[in-house]
């Protein structure tokens, strides 16, 4: 068998930017395929249920890296809470590169994306609600209001990548970012 000449990571990240610019029915396969550098050949011998397929595949791995990069950082309790915070604002930045890329959940949400993905964006918007959520209440708020301000550090988070976007301007959402800090210091 001969090796392969992309690594899956590559390809995910390939993946993940198309869908995040272009949505699931504004994504052609000649751009996946351009930007995973596989012909669509190869790219069906990966995923035989075509852009659903790697869709999925691009879900799981963003899942993943929230998991890693942000619920494991807020929840582990052997470091300090500043720490954390920290780290996970700036694993936030690195996964939307400084404000530059958008959702893969808001760009999912349109079209036919919702209907098909709609689980899976679910359980991934709440992940991040989540690490938030569990990171307020150990950091001594109450459960409701730890759960408040995760939904409306997700919100600023959404609503400053779109802002970001339309301005052109990345300080709307590393402005939020500080402010996300701020409230939970």
């Amino acid at each position: 068998m001969r090796p392969q000449k992309v690594q899956d990571i590559d390809m995910l990240n390939g993946l993940m930017s198309v869908f995040r610019s272009k949505g699931y029915d504004g994504a052609s396969m000649a751009e996946l395929s351009n930007a995973t550098g596989l012909k669509k050949a190869s790219l069906y011998h990966r995923y035989p249920g075509g852009k659903k397929d790697m869709t999925s595949a691009v879900l799981g791995y963003l899942e993943a890296l929230i998991y890693k990069n942000v619920y494991l950082v807020l929840t582990d309790s052997n470091k300090d809470s500043s720490l954390r915070l920290d780290e996970a604002i700036q694993n936030i930045k690195a996964l939307y590169n400084n404000g530059l890329e958008v959702c893969m959940y808001r760009s999912l949400s349109l079209d036919s994306g919702m209907q098909l993905f709609g689980d899976e964006i679910k359980q991934g918007v709440n992940l991040v609600i989540d690490s938030f959520k569990m990171f307020g209440v150990a950091i001594g708020m109450s459960e409701k209001n730890a759960i408040d301000h995760a939904q409306q550090a997700f919100i600023e988070i959404q609503g400053s990548l779109v802002l970001s976007k339309a301005l052109q301007d990345t300080k709307p959402f590393l402005n939020i970012l500080d402010k996300i800090k701020q409230r939970y210091s």
